[in-house]
């Protein structure tokens, strides 16, 4: 399974993107905001850096629950894809939902059920789930 998120508001607080499962629009994205492609990541504060990351599903000790992993992020770990929506919400992570507002995203949780529901059943077949980031 390809997940791509497309980056297309970069504002100095707030990244909003377009997140597309198999080629197809599954849903809005909310991430902190993107530093220079030679800056490194500042935990809760940037966006993961462009790139392509191997997506895992784990348990979180935060969530207390399943949720998708970015394995390989530099420098960081714990690197996941969950319900919120805005910037006061990740701390490095991306969000998703279903509507998009200027600096926020809406039915957050309800984007994030659904997508989950498709990861976990690629998952269930074997399949490898990436996330190409740009």
């Amino acid at each position: 399974m390809k997940l791509q998120l497309t980056r297309v508001q970069l504002d100095n607080d707030v990244t909003i993107g377009e997140l597309l499962v198999d080629g197809a629009f599954e849903c809005w994205t909310l991430e902190d905001t993107v530093r220079g492609e030679d800056e490194p990541k500042v935990y809760g504060e940037t966006a993961i850096p462009f790139g392509t990351y191997k997506v895992d599903i784990t348990d979180s000790p935060r969530f207390k629950r399943r949720l998708p992993l970015l394995l390989n992020v530099a420098g960081f770990g714990g690197v996941r894809i969950h319900p919120g929506n805005d910037a006061g919400d990740t701390e490095g992570c991306i969000l998703v939902g279903l509507d998009r507002e200027a600096k926020r995203i809406g039915h957050s949780k309800l984007a994030f059920d659904v997508l989950f529901a498709k990861l976990e059943a690629a998952r269930a077949i074997g399949a490898e789930i990436t996330l190409e980031i740009s």
